[in-house]
């Protein structure tokens, strides 16, 4: 049993006609014919009787006709569902960032998304770099964007920019003023950073380890933003990617170049390579990497 000749046994039942659902199905009376005969043989027994002058419902076709308006309803519906998926009328698509990206440069990215796609709905999970990993790996979420994997072959990474870490001073303070500022003169003041397993947090304690031995902390907190208010009241000075500056800039701290060593690491767009991206994450990647291309001025070292 098929769609095209569950149409034709409706059409048919519907007007007791042959003539009649043949015209509405642009068929020939022996074609149409063909049809409703091989469905009775595929179920084994006739549904309509035909004399020369009329047409009935048997028992069995009297059975078929509400169960055949259902499923030709349900067809329909699942066609213009997956059409207007496929046309970005409508869809969902989910996406986990690393907090650093999702309050810094993700929302103008969705803005963009959202005015050419206004009726696709977007679900953001803004998680540490390593929920963003554990959840494209198992596929909870289609797309994620974090720092670059160290080694992955189950992954696509597509780079977006080289962000540079840099101090986050309080206004008042003699660091404000400086071009750019060492580790060591940052790490004399009392540090504040996020807490593990935070990307940012791993990746510091790594590179500083060998020059400036183990990390020394003073607040730490879950929240970039719980750290510009620490700062910006004085409580001590921070290191952040540089996507953060705006947002310590407008949470009252400062900015400034990190020197001696030079921390920097890639930022990106991480899908699984063996995954086929619905029409919704497709469309979201290719408005993310468009995004990518004008803020990587945005982010560049102050």
């Amino acid at each position: 049993m098929n769609v095209k000749q569950l149409r034709a046994f409706l059409a048919v039942a519907q007007s007791l006609s042959f003539a009649q659902a043949g015209e509405r199905l642009h068929l020939s009376q022996p074609a149409l014919s063909l049809t409703i005969k091989s469905l009775e043989e595929a179920l084994g027994g006739q549904l309509l009787s035909r004399t020369t002058r009329s047409v009935s419902l048997t028992p069995e076709g009297e059975t078929l006709l509400p169960l055949a308006r259902q499923l030709l309803a349900d067809w329909d519906n699942t066609e213009e569902l997956l059409r207007q998926r496929f046309t970005l009328q409508m869809g969902k698509v989910s996406i986990a960032a690393m907090p650093s990206f999702a309050g810094n440069l993700l929302p103008a990215a969705l803005k963009l998304f959202r005015g050419r796609y206004p009726r696709v709905n977007v679900a953001v999970h803004d998680v540490v770099n390593e929920q963003v990993l554990e959840m494209v790996r198992h596929r909870r979420v289609e797309l994620g964007i974090g720092f670059e994997p160290e080694s992955s072959n189950s992954l696509v990474f597509t780079p977006f920019y080289m962000d540079r870490f840099v101090a986050v001073v309080p206004l008042d303070s003699p660091l404000a003023q400086r071009r750019e500022i060492t580790w060591g003169e940052l790490l004399r003041e009392d540090f504040i950073t996020l807490q593990r397993p935070s990307a940012v947090r791993l990746l510091l304690e790594q590179d500083l380890q060998a020059q400036h031995g183990k990390l020394s902390v003073a607040f730490e907190s879950h929240q970039l933003s719980t750290i510009g208010r620490m700062v910006a009241n004085g409580l001590g000075v921070s290191a952040v990617p540089s996507l953060c500056i705006q947002q310590m800039k407008e949470l009252g701290a400062w900015c400034v170049p990190l020197v001696d060593p030079l921390i920097e690491r890639r930022i990106g767009l991480m899908m699984l390579a063996d995954h086929k991206l619905s029409a919704a994450a497709q469309a979201l990647r290719d408005v993310l990497i468009e995004c990518a291309q004008i803020q990587e001025m945005d982010v560049a070292p102050i």
